[in-house]
């Protein structure tokens, strides 16, 4: 009784004489104001209609394709290292260089193989490890610079100057995610959260003690196979047409897909996987997209690729730039290789760094004066215009270029971020070859064009009329003058 009466009174109180209902107002006109829908909304996407809060079909409808479209987007740009593991994967096994076999570019990489700007100077050795089946051991060589990565792209191991080893060489057993065997001593171990791992090293000496020291010392087998190892696997990689690069359309989706129906799900944050599953990607389930969908996420790849090359050669982050005065850019804003702030995650830097290379590994960030390596790209010439393969332009590098070993410059195709094909195989200049021709004063002149420059065919790289290009500085063995900035390479200037 004593309810049905304070509902009485609740009631009286919002009745009229006449008997009609009438709200009284409890809220303030501002609180309104914010909280409430009016019928109309004018947005870049069109107008949204409302009656009294409801959303009108076609609004529920513009409503859902942005939903869709907008996580398609935020799928690609957080997925760009899973899909780039994809394709080295897809691209290393159709080269016959995973499960034991190591692929070697015995004549240095040349611009014929797609892989995401990567460089003529370096004996590299590719391979890719499946763990499925349980833990694998790599017989490291001594004398070399290499990592791992996993089907995230993140970094789970360094091998060799930067490893546990130290450049001595040595054994590492890679353990598989969920593994509760016995592991025995005598190995460097490596557990990672994923089955598949890449690892990429660089080979040191000259070119014939690199591919020596890589026969007779690499091995990588089943550690259920490990009393039986006596010679390695290798398959020579130079000269062929290796596509590493993910794709920029739908495709691109049916790329992590692969990545999500292979890898056990506790390798990515449920965010991430929210994400993926709202459009369509979820493990365990087959992907396949209704025509509508299709057509969204087609287009949000459009968009994201876009979106991503925006992000990597006309970034809007002060600190991509290492002066203040010219256009030379790093690939870790930040300074480190998880691309990590005091809290949070840079994530345009993550996007960058991964849609332009191809390894990660904090050596590659770290202030290494004498033994490390350091990076500088543009795309732009010193007018802030993009560089163009018809054009005739020049790069002065003052005196005294702060190396301990070498530096090199190399140039790539925006389209693939690889190194760019011309008539030369190798679209680089290097110090490292001695033929380069310095000035009186010690500095070099760089020249870039569709033809050399008439006496300075040995400072010139070709480039390809119609087509965009972009540099690489590379330093090897970087000295205090890089890093303290007392010496600054010059801009990519137009020849008049």
């Amino acid at each position: 009784m004593k309810k049905k009466g304070i509902i009485a009174i609740a009631l009286t109180s919002f009745i009229s004489l006449n008997g009609t209902f009438q709200i009284e107002a409890q809220v303030s006109k501002e609180t309104m104001e914010s909280i409430s829908t009016p019928d109309k909304v004018e947005t870049r996407y069109g107008t949204l209609e409302f009656f009294d809060g409801f959303p009108t079909e076609k609004t529920v409808e513009k409503a859902y394709d942005y939903l869709d479209f907008s996580r398609g987007v935020e799928a690609f740009m957080t997925t760009i290292p899973a899909a780039s593991m994809y394709a080295i994967h897809q691209g290393l096994k159709e080269a016959g260089a995973v499960d034991g076999t190591i692929g070697l570019f015995e004549t240095l990489m040349d611009s014929k193989s797609l892989f995401l700007t990567a460089n003529t100077e370096s004996m590299y050795g590719w391979t890719w490890l499946d763990l499925k089946n349980g833990p694998v051991v790599v017989e490291s060589p001594p004398n070399v610079l290499g990592f791992a990565c996993d089907s995230w792209f993140r970094n789970v191991a360094d091998l060799g100057h930067t490893g546990p080893d130290k450049g001595e060489g040595g054994k590492f057993l890679f353990i598989p995610p969920g593994y509760e065997g016995d592991i025995p001593d005598g190995y460097y171990t490596i557990k990672t959260s994923t089955y598949g791992n890449y690892i990429m090293w660089r080979g040191f000496g000259t070119l014939a003690e690199a591919i020596k020291n890589f026969h007779s010392n690499a091995r990588i087998y089943p550690l259920t196979d490990a009393e039986n190892q006596t010679k390695g696997s290798f398959v020579n990689l130079s000269g062929k047409e290796v596509n590493t690069i993910h794709a920029n359309n739908f495709h691109f989706y049916e790329e992590v897909n692969a990545i999500i129906q292979h890898e056990p799900s506790e390798a990515i944050s449920p965010e991430i996987l929210g994400i993926l599953a709202s459009i369509g990607i979820e493990k365990g389930k087959p992907f396949a997209p209704d025509e509508r969908m299709k057509k969204i996420l087609e287009e949000a790849a459009a968009f994201a690729n876009a979106t991503a090359r925006s992000i990597s050669f006309a970034t809007r982050d002060k600190e991509a730039y290492y002066y203040t005065d010219r256009y030379w850019k790093t690939g870790f804003i930040g300074g480190n290789h998880e691309f990590k702030n005091s809290s949070s995650f840079n994530l345009d830097a993550r996007t960058l760094f991964h849609y332009l290379a191809t390894g990660i590994t904090p050596a590659m960030s770290m202030k290494m004066v004498g033994a490390g390596s350091q990076y500088a790209y543009t795309e732009r010439s010193g007018d802030g215009n993009y560089l163009d393969g018809g054009e005739n332009y020049v790069l002065h590098m003052p005196p005294n270029i702060p190396v301990n070993n070498f530096w090199s410059i190399i140039i790539y195709d925006p389209q693939t971020r690889s190194m760019l094909q011309t008539d030369n195989p190798f679209p680089s200049v290097s110090s490292l070859t001695g033929k380069m021709k310095p000035n009186k004063d010690g500095s070099y002149d760089v020249y870039f064009g569709p033809t050399a420059p008439k006496g300075k065919e040995n400072n010139w790289i070709q480039t390809v009329p119609n087509k965009g290009w972009f540099p690489i500085l590379r330093l090897y063995g970087p000295l205090d003058p890089w890093f303290d900035k007392t010496w600054k390479p010059g801009e990519i200037e137009p020849v008049k």
